[in-house]
């Protein structure tokens, strides 16, 4: 088994980061450990873009973790997801074999790769009071403020970017020491994907889930009770598509502001993990047009050097 305790895969959305990751875990005989801030949300399946058929290869299941470990409507954090991951990591490493963390959360790849300290952050309904209102341009302007690190990727909604402000307030003020975390001997691999074809891929893919009845899903969720603003919540495709289907979009127009909001979240993705090079860590990039057996060979080759590790 090669000297790392962890390998990740990252990359933007529709880059393919999940069929490379899949592919280099069969190969290595590993598991994989999402690092997705929407999939681990139950039964939001089209607009989290799981695709877990990708799982599957040659009739193999490979086994993934935290993912479909949440209700709509609550709302998970990189705190519990530190707490999950752990869990997840010391039992695959206790089964002897490879854990492969993938996906295009910097804030959840980053908060495992460097190891933060973290505590849960209580609600400050005072702040909330005080923010309550300000259109997400000045709160995102507020929130650049801060000197310590928050997932600004997500923060596509006023009540997210509430909640950010919230967390950097309580740092700010209570610095997390008594958590630690291990520092794990990490190979991280980026997919690298021209933007065009990023763009190409996105709009194909947007389509297909809509032809799949991606509207039909979050129909279904408002139906089991769950507020619209609670999917909201969630931004990208479960912002649009409530917008839509309570009446407050039109169809193309859904499409459309959807479609221009997934090229833009990509386009952060891009820059949180150009900004994870500045800080230190080592991103080996893959080319994604590469067919998925070289860019296999590619890691296994890095694998084999012994590349040090962020």
């Amino acid at each position: 088994m090669p000297d790392y305790d962890l390998i990740a895969i990252l990359g933007p959305t529709a880059s393919g980061k999940t069929t490379l990751a899949v592919a280099l875990a069969d190969r290595l005989g590993g598991e994989i450990i999402s690092a997705d801030s929407r999939q681990v949300y139950r039964r939001m399946d089209l607009g989290t873009g799981k695709d877990l058929q990708d799982y599957i290869v040659g009739g193999r299941k490979i086994p993934y973790h935290l993912i479909d470990i949440a209700e709509p409507g609550t709302k998970y954090n990189v705190f519990e997801y530190q707490r999950d991951f752990l869990q997840a990591y010391d039992a695959i490493k206790a089964r002897g074999r490879m854990p492969v963390v993938c996906g295009g959360t910097g804030l959840y790849l980053e908060a495992v790769l460097s190891g933060y300290r973290l505590l849960p952050v209580p609600e400050n309904p005072p702040l909330r009071a005080a923010l309550a209102g300000k259109p997400l341009e000045e709160l995102t302007e507020l929130l650049k403020g801060y000197k310590t690190l928050h997932n600004t990727t997500d923060v596509d909604t006023p009540k997210r970017a509430i909640r950010a402000i919230e967390i950097e307030e309580y740092y700010r003020h209570a610095p997390a020491e008594e958590r630690p975390f291990p520092r794990l001997k990490s190979l991280v691999v980026g997919v690298s994907i021209d933007r065009e074809e990023r763009r190409a891929r996105i709009s194909r893919r947007l389509r297909q889930r809509l032809d799949e009845g991606m509207v039909d899903e979050v129909r279904r969720l408002l139906d089991e009770g769950i507020a619209p603003d609670d999917l909201t919540y969630y931004g990208l495709e479960y912002k649009y598509l409530t917008l839509h289907v309570t009446g407050q979009l039109t169809y193309d127009e859904m499409v459309r502001q959807l479609e221009i909001a997934i090229h833009q979240f990509a386009k952060r993705q891009m820059t949180w993990f150009r900004g994870m090079e500045r800080r230190g860590h080592v991103i080996h990039w893959v080319d994604a047009q590469m067919p998925t057996v070289e860019q296999v060979e590619t890691i296994l080759q890095l694998l084999e050097g012994g590349t040090s590790m962020t």
